[in-house]
């Protein structure tokens, strides 16, 4: 490993080990009900800090209300927010009466603020007063009613500047003061507000029991998903059913605290004055009240307890529900893999009694099981996932990719048409493709097969391979066909002439014998030229043969090209052969018989 690599893989690990470790720390904020887990200092019981309402029994209610799936499930999540908005509504009251025992004494700024919130009050109620009876002497019309109507208006608008500058002297003195009654009663209409805005929004949907709500889970990836969500719903419903228990645990304690406390009140203290008495007789009062308060508030705890455990019943028995589905699909899933195996060995059997030739078998027995192995893992994937929702969106993806992974066997389909043209090929054509030379013997929509030969210039006879092209090279590729005009083609001679050789009579002569052979082949198929090129008068180009001389080792090539029929070039090689055999005989005769007259003259 290079050191660049080294590097990477160094701060790949670094950063890897931070974000785990960051992400462990940070796992709280995952929690789905966060406001169940109480803070270090937060109450669970009855006697909460003034101006703070424990609201966590309703926020637990409403939120795995929201999670309710199920008509069975909604019923008791509807009792559950009953429960426990009653609690809640309870918890008010509770605070409320005990910040009304806790009286502060009022100095400096904090009575200057009484003394004006008690006149603003009789201001206003005098004012109201004064308005009803103005409203009273408006029905009836007397010549006064004019100035009644401007006395009207003048004192509802007084009247509206007084009530709101009471507002706000209230609120200075419960800042003053302490009092936190105020804050309570805004935290009150605050929650008010709040569940009139959720009870709009959740209508009472009563949804499908448990057995008819699972038959929509028809395939494994939903069944596991549910099952999982179930299991996290069943986990969240314990925590609330424990949280209950707690509340409860706190509120029997605070129970016994409030017992003993009244229990304390009642005895009557020595020298006890009327106005001592009196306080005292009221906050008897105050106890039993909250007292009562108290025991309501613990009922209704046990009862959510109670519906969190029905609940979690609930959620438990439609887990088995679930597995039971889970279960069947495996089970299909099982059966499917049996019967793909089943299927293939039955056809190898089939395959081996039917089909003699082994390499046929063994094609067909890969195809076979290919096959089924497509068609099992397709039932596989309707099985885990079922029918595709979005069929346009995904016959569209299918068929890109098919195109993608077929375009060789397109193109093939689409060459077909191309070699079907005037200009294409047919079966017993002479052809080039890709550098493979032979003759067509098959055409096929997609593929076409060659019996191969030699070297053109060389022999022309097969070597007994049998090759196949995809027809996509008519398209993308290129082709020679030796027999589309005639079937006309050059062919060559090279003859070896050894030193000593007339070669210029010889030569003279293998041109002419060329010449004569090849000159009604020459002359048809310039004119199947002239006609394919549409030209006026003689072609450019001539097929007269051609004789070549080329320096040798031992002596000279002769070299003939000429022109020739695709399907006689062997016979008129053959014949061209013999003629240049007879040419050099008759040569070496003559070259004999003029060698004899001069040994015969040198030794006269």
């Amino acid at each position: 490993m290079s050191r660049s690599r080294r590097v990477i893989l160094l701060i790949m690990l670094v950063v890897l080990a931070a974000t785990l470790a960051s992400t462990f720390i940070t796992r709280g904020v995952m929690a789905y009900l966060p406001f169940l887990q109480p803070r270090k200092g937060d109450w669970t019981g009855a006697y909460v800090p003034l101006g703070v309402v424990d609201q966590r029994p309703w926020q637990t209610a409403a939120t795995l209300a929201a999670l309710a799936q199920s008509a069975e499930e909604k019923k008791l999540a509807r009792d559950a927010e009953r429960v426990a908005d009653h609690e809640v509504d309870q918890a008010f009251s509770q605070s409320l009466k005990q910040a009304s025992l806790a009286k502060p004494n009022l100095t400096g700024k904090a009575l200057a603020l009484q003394k004006k919130v008690n006149e603003l009050q009789e201001t206003v109620k005098n004012d109201e007063a004064r308005i009803a009876a103005l409203s009273a002497g408006a029905g009836t019309k007397s010549a006064g009613a004019v100035s009644n109507g401007g006395d009207f208006e003048l004192v509802k608008a007084q009247l509206g500047l007084e009530q709101a500058e009471l507002a706000d002297s209230i609120e200075d003195l419960a800042r003053e003061s302490g009092d936190q009654r105020i804050k309570l009663q805004q935290e009150l209409a605050a929650r008010q507000a709040a569940i009139k805005q959720y009870r709009d929004k959740t209508a009472a949907e009563d949804g499908q029991t448990a057995v008819a709500a699972a038959e929509q889970y028809r395939t494994l990836a939903q069944q596991l998903s549910t099952w999982r969500s179930l299991r996290d719903r069943e986990q969240l419903i314990a925590q609330a059913k424990r949280l209950a228990n707690d509340d409860v645990a706190a509120l029997t304690g605070d129970q016994e605290q409030l017992k003993t406390e009244a229990t304390a009140l009642e005895v009557k203290p020595i020298a006890e004055s009327t106005t001592q008495r009196i306080e005292r007789l009221q906050k008897i009062s105050a106890q039993q009240s909250m007292l009562s308060i108290l025991n309501d508030r613990l009922g209704a705890q046990q009862e959510l307890v109670a519906l969190y455990g029905r609940w979690g019943q609930q959620v438990e028995l439609q887990q088995k529900i679930i597995v039971h589905l889970i279960l069947e699909s495996l089970a299909w899933l099982s059966a499917i893999f049996i019967l793909i195996l089943l299927v293939g060995w039955g056809l190898q059997l089939a395959l081996e009694r039917t089909v003699g030739d082994p390499r046929h078998r063994q094609t067909l027995t890969t195809v076979l099981n290919l096959g089924t192995q497509v068609v099992g893992f397709l039932l596989i994937l309707l099985i885990i996932f079922g029918v595709p929702q979005q069929m346009p969106t995904i016959l569209g993806l299918v068929t890109a990719g098919l195109t993608v992974v077929f375009q060789d066997f397109i193109l093939a389909f689409c060459g077909w048409f191309v070699l079907m043209g005037p200009n294409g090929v047919r079966v017993r054509d002479w052809v080039e493709i890709d550098g493979v030379g032979g003759e067509v013997v098959q055409l096929g929509l997609f593929r076409t097969w060659l019996l191969e030969t030699g070297n053109w210039t060389a022999h022309g006879h097969p070597t007994g391979r049998r090759v196949s092209f995809l027809n996509g090279y008519a398209i993308r590729g290129k082709y020679f066909n030796f027999s589309t005009v005639g079937q006309w083609m050059w062919d060559e001679i090279k003859v070896s002439v050894p030193a000593g050789t007339s070669i210029h009579p010889l030569l003279n002569g293998i041109y002419e014998a060329t010449v004569k052979t090849t000159e009604a082949d020459a002359k048809m198929a310039e004119a199947e030229w002239k006609r394919v090129t549409h030209e006026e008068g003689s072609p450019q180009f001539s097929a007269m043969p051609s004789v070549n001389l080329r320096p040798a080792g031992a002596g000279v090539d002769i070299i003939v090209r000429y022109i020739t029929r695709a399907g006689v070039r062997l016979e008129t090689r053959n014949q061209l052969f013999a003629m240049i055999v007879d040419l050099m005989q008759a040569g070496s005769k003559e070259n004999q018989h003029l060698a004899a007259l001069s040994s015969q003259a040198a030794a006269k």
